[in-house]
């Protein structure tokens, strides 16, 4: 395994550490770079809140460890298949709100959304020929709009 990956599995176990959180991160190697798996009693607590303290933790690692993982490179945190679950989620959201602007014609507009999840939603939507999708807004009430293409 990647050095890095090892280096932010252990920075990421000495904060909860500190913060004497019942969690531990195992670091694996993916396709894309590396999933740090987060496991422990107090797990539940990175899935509150619609994930807000994962992806913080996430965020928290890739600024740290950017220059180090290779080019291109991201660690995803994840926790009890989280990712996976607000994947699917927001697929089906995107079905939801795809139908809803065929039916009505009427832009259909999401919450505020990390890019992460806007991006799963504008490629969910990508091969739809009848459909345009952009993100609108700023920093954290960005926004991701799918309307009819003129």
């Amino acid at each position: 395994m990647n050095e890095s990956f090892v280096q932010a599995q252990d920075f990421l176990n000495s904060v909860f550490e500190a913060a004497r959180l019942d969690m531990r991160a195992d670091a694996s190697e993916s396709e894309a770079g590396c999933v740090m798996n987060i496991d422990g009693a107090d797990s539940p607590l990175l899935r509150s809140e619609g994930g807000e303290l994962l992806d913080a933790l996430e965020h928290l690692v890739n600024q740290s460890f950017a220059r180090k993982f290779p080019e291109g490179t991201r660690v995803v945190c994840d926790v009890d298949s989280f990712r996976a679950v607000r994947e699917a989620e927001l697929r089906a959201m995107a079905r939801h709100a795809s139908d809803r602007v065929k039916t009505s014609g009427v832009p259909f507009t999401f919450g505020p959304m990390t890019a992460g999840e806007r991006r799963i939603i504008h490629l969910a939507l990508a091969d739809d020929e009848q459909l345009f999708t952009e993100s609108v807004g700023e920093g954290n009430a960005r926004r991701l709009k799918v309307s009819l293409k003129k």
